[in-house]
């Protein structure tokens, strides 16, 4: 298990938002837990002095492309892009570190997936650089997949099944649980055993984490195969739990 950081960017700054917060319209303000002075660039150049691959940076909306390329460019081949990720503008982003791009609205369209733009995809980056976005909320007892800005839900269930068949086309999962995505208030456990248990492909879960506690607590409900991101908790993003008492952690037990 590791430890995978993060750059949200809304309007180009990086930010921790309250994930269930954020609208289609871009006017709309979400509730933000926190914003950076600090450019995209410095965050990013610190995750590769403290040697922490495979993190990401999500664009938030429109407005973040520059900030975006500026930190995949200070830690190339370190850093997952995503957000409003095509075939058409997969490439520049490749093409300037990203590692892997990250992709949900593209492929879940019109609330089921959509195995021709799935196909294009991996025509255009490769199964081994694309990283399938299955972020979630719960309706009734299951996990449905969302997109839009996580307000939309698809007919795409989070089963055993569906992680089985859509890894045949990607190199790795992203899950935030949007449900309680930046509240600070515990992960979903049920959605983390249902990743370690099942996913056949590397999977990170996102979404909750409140206490330095949770780095073990997912650990064990995910079989250790399943890497977690802290956002909003991190003493670097405005929280409570030391960055660096992360970093010592991952380089304990990655």
């Amino acid at each position: 298990m590791k430890f995978r950081p993060c750059i949200d960017l809304r309007n180009g700054k990086v930010v921790q938002i309250v994930g269930g917060s954020l609208k289609d319209d871009n006017a709309a303000n979400p509730v933000t837990n926190f914003e950076s002075l600090d450019s995209p660039a410095r965050f990013a150049r610190q995750y590769q002095a403290d040697n922490l691959p495979g993190g990401h940076v999500i664009a938030l909306g429109p407005g973040n492309e520059t900030a975006a390329l500026s930190a995949l460019t200070a830690y190339p081949g370190g850093l997952q892009m995503g957000g409003g990720i095509t075939p058409d503008n997969a490439g520049q982003y490749l093409d300037a570190g990203a590692s892997h791009v990250i992709v949900t609205s593209y492929v879940f369209s019109k609330g089921r997936v959509d195995m021709n733009r799935l196909s294009a995809l991996v025509k255009a980056v490769g199964k081994d650089r694309l990283v399938l976005d299955l972020s979630c909320r719960k309706k009734e007892d299951t996990f449905f997949i969302v997109t839009d800005r996580w307000q939309t839900f698809t007919d795409v269930a989070v089963t055993p099944d569906t992680l089985g068949q859509l890894s045949a086309f990607c190199n790795e999962f992203l899950v935030h649980g949007v449900d309680v995505e930046g509240l600070c208030q515990g992960i979903q456990a049920d959605l983390v055993t249902l990743l370690g248990g099942h996913s056949p492909i590397p999977v990170t879960y996102a979404g909750g984490a409140s206490r330095f506690s949770d780095l073990d607590h997912v650990r064990t409900l995910g079989k250790g195969r399943v890497d977690l991101t802290i956002g909003s908790a991190l003493d670097i993003f405005g929280g409570t739990i030391p960055y660096e008492k992360v970093v010592a952690w991952h380089r304990q037990n990655a």
